[in-house]
């Protein structure tokens, strides 16, 4: 995989992804079925259909592929896809480490490269698992870097 940076860095809603042709939206969901906080919640203000996939997915479990490192491609509009990734453990820290699994968000972003070559589309997120996940930025653009080989756009409010 290639480790050049191919991020691009925007001030802007990463709702609102730029350039033309395919868009991916991705983010970190949790493993428990919780949608309400951090950037799902300007998701769902744009579209309902990511979180009813989402809860819909979690209701099956571990029977329809529900599980960390996993991934699902929600199409929301005809340019305009999300990416509900499982790489977060619950929503709380433990004494030890925070939510974020980065094992888990290795897999699910070499799974999201492989979506976007083939619809030949871009990639677009807020700075994921940074948030309410408490990863750590260094880390998580390292894995992007190391997973993904198509063109990044990270927003930042």
């Amino acid at each position: 995989m290639n480790t050049t940076s191919k991020i691009k860095f925007h001030k802007g809603d990463a709702t609102a992804p730029i350039g033309s042709g395919q868009k991916i939206i991705c983010h970190v969901c949790n493993d428990i079925g919780v949608w309400g906080a951090g950037f799902v919640l300007a998701i769902s203000k744009k579209w309902f259909e990511p979180e009813r996939q989402y809860k819909t997915w979690h209701n099956y479990g571990s029977m329809a592929g529900f599980e960390l490192g996993k991934s699902q491609l929600v199409r929301c509009t005809s340019d305009i896809l999300v990416y509900n990734m499982i790489a977060q453990r619950g929503v709380l820290s433990d004494n030890l480490s925070p939510p974020i699994r980065y094992d888990a968000l290795r897999s699910c972003l070499s799974s999201l490269n492989e979506e976007a070559k083939r619809l030949n589309a871009t990639v677009h997120m807020p700075r994921i698992g940074c948030g309410l996940a408490g990863g750590n930025w260094e880390e998580v653009e390292k894995i992007i870097n190391e997973t993904i080989d198509v063109e990044v756009n990270v927003y930042d409010l």
